[in-house]
């Protein structure tokens, strides 16, 4: 199921207990990534004909994160997670054989695909309204719940976007650029009861010192937290937080990519290994089913 792929690195802002100097190391590792300094290259030159350079150069150059269970790098710099392992395995029914990784922060992602520093993002980048009008989405791999990281016991009893919108006094660490800074906003919670954090693990940090009541982000990844660190607890999924989830990202003029793309993923999406890759990172594979983009897409932010 995994294809050798070679990882370049460039900026690494959202990161869950990986050693920089790890990332730095360049290897190759089976159904792993080689790690090489520096950016863009890849995806020079002209947009609207990546899928003809992909079938020819025999991969495309993806912008991924780190927030398990969407995406993870290991230490020894190996790229897996429920969006690049999807990613992968449908171009490989498409004759492009491997992914090059760039490991870049969430609201870099956009503008470097625009700017064809990479071909494609796979990282769990949520669909809403002011993403779908810069980037075009393939139709949906996961749908996600959000949910909330708090001190153990809950004390402060933050379950829903109006429990922090209604009591001034409450902080929510937020990741800066992600889809739940966009919740907050849309939420019209005031900047003041925000706390912008660069990751993962600064956001739990922010819980545990007290700079915040709560940590706002997908219950999975919260929960791929706790198996790390149980210093926090993770609320039941959110009820008035906006169903979201995340599918491949192209740019707007790769019309023949993701018309390609969305017909071999909807016949990847029948086989069994669909299922499998997603049951392994902890999605319950059914739940996308009958989900679109349009819909996804209407989500306000």
């Amino acid at each position: 199921m995994m294809n050798r792929i070679h990882v370049r690195r460039t900026v690494v802002l959202r990161t869950i207990g990986v050693a920089a100097a790890g990332l730095l190391l360049a290897g190759t590792f089976s159904a792993c990534t080689t790690v090489e300094p520096g950016g863009g290259g890849a995806s020079a030159g002209g947009a609207g004909d990546t899928l003809a350079k992909g079938e020819e150069q025999g991969y495309l150059s993806v912008g991924i994160a780190n927030e398990p269970p969407y995406t993870e790098v290991n230490a020894d710099g190996s790229v897996h997670g429920a969006e690049p392992d999807v990613l992968r395995a449908v171009l490989k029914t498409m004759g492009i054989d491997e992914i090059q990784g760039v490991v870049t922060p969430y609201e870099a992602m956009i503008p470097g695909l625009n700017a064809n520093r990479w071909d494609v993002i796979a990282a769990g980048l949520f669909m809403k309204q002011s993403r779908c009008e810069a980037v075009a989405y393939s139709e949906p791999v996961i749908v996600s719940t959000e949910s909330f990281g708090t001190l153990p016991g809950n004390p402060k009893g933050i379950e829903t976007i109006a429990d922090v919108s209604e009591n001034p006094d409450f902080k929510i660490a937020v990741l800066t650029g992600g889809f739940e800074e966009g919740i907050l906003k849309t939420a019209k919670i005031p900047d003041g009861q925000q706390v912008l954090v660069k990751d993962a693990r600064s956001g739990m940090e922010a819980v545990t010192a007290n700079r915040a009541d709560a940590f706002l982000l997908p219950t999975l990844s919260l929960k791929s937290l706790v198996e790390q660190d149980p210093s926090i607890e993770v609320t039941a999924p959110i009820e008035d937080a906006p169903r979201t989830g995340s599918g491949a990202a192209f740019r707007k003029e790769d019309t023949e990519l993701l018309k390609a793309y969305n017909k071999a993923l909807a016949e990847f999406k029948k086989t069994p290994e669909f299922a499998e890759i997603l049951t392994q990172w902890g999605f319950d594979p059914t739940v996308v089913e009958g989900v679109t983009a349009e819909e996804l897409c209407k989500t306000e932010g």
